[in-house]
């Protein structure tokens, strides 16, 4: 399994603009074809922060999540909202265990 995790920001006026740009790249993430999780969470402590939780079954599957039309979309609309500070990192892991 791959784990992604990590950070962006954007400014805190312009979150309500990036919303709908957002919930449409999640939803499309989730519902491509190795996509266990993925997900944006706003730190409660710090506006316009982001962290970022993605979980694939391969690292093709996320090779092919780059390509694919709605992040470039998403990639592209981020830029005219001021996204900066990004610094995501992916992990192969085993299989998950309760703790």
């Amino acid at each position: 399994m791959i784990l992604v995790s990590g950070h962006f920001r954007l400014p805190p006026e312009r979150i309500a603009e990036a919303r709908p740009a957002m919930a449409k790249a999640i939803a499309a993430s989730r519902a491509e074809p190795g996509c266990r999780d993925y997900s944006y969470a706003e730190d409660m402590a710090e506006p316009g922060l982001f962290r970022v939780h993605e979980e694939w079954d391969s690292r093709e599957a996320l090779e092919v999540h780059f390509a694919a039309a709605h992040m470039k979309e998403w990639q592209s609309v981020r830029e005219t909202l001021g996204f900066h500070d990004r610094q995501v990192l992916a992990y192969e892991v085993g299989e998950p265990t309760p703790l």
